[in-house]
């Protein structure tokens, strides 16, 4: 059994390095830098907080169903932060390609991956037609944790899957 765990991470190290290093190239780093920030605080918050705020029914709902589904995601995401305390790549892997002012708190999971899915996947549900754009989206800014070299992708991974979960059951569960 340790000896496939120890695969897998060799094989996630593989991952990570050939599109932190090699898929490297002027476009990818001019939109992938600032598309990453759809899933910070800042926009994740302030276009739910928008559309809450100004939308008409029934996407004002759709606004308060995601900001609820991001405040919520962000508890399993600090739990496992201090539970899972993994550095992240560019600070365990030598060569690693990164750009201004890289985090320095702990790297599982991406909790910007999980706040775009958190954000998202509630539009997706009221708004079937929008997953066209939505998951591209949501996962071009996972991908991008990976390419700045902020995660690995597993992070990633784990992101996703707790933002989704937890906007799904947000929406399921809506009164």
């Amino acid at each position: 059994m340790r000896n496939l765990f120890m695969k897998l991470i060799l094989l996630e190290r593989r991952l990570f390095q050939w599109i932190n290093g090699r898929m490297h190239n002027r476009f990818l780093n001019f939109w992938l830098y600032y598309l990453t920030h759809l899933g910070g605080a800042t926009s994740a918050i302030g276009i739910n907080l928008l559309i809450a705020a100004f939308a008409q029914q029934p996407w004002r709902t759709t606004g308060i169903q995601a900001l609820a589904a991001l405040a919520i995601s962000h508890l399993p995401v600090a739990v496992a932060k201090k539970l899972y305390p993994r550095m992240r790549p560019y600070l365990a892997l030598p060569g690693t390609r990164t750009f201004h002012n890289p985090l320095k708190d702990h790297s599982f999971p991406s909790g910007h991956t999980t706040a775009i899915f958190a954000s998202t996947v509630p539009y997706m549900v009221a708004f079937p037609s929008l997953t066209v754009v939505l998951l591209p989206l949501a996962c071009i800014v996972g991908f991008s944790r990976i390419y700045l070299g902020l995660h690995y992708p597993s992070d990633v991974l784990a992101g996703a899957a707790i933002g989704t979960s937890v906007a799904a059951g947000t929406v399921a569960l809506w009164i």
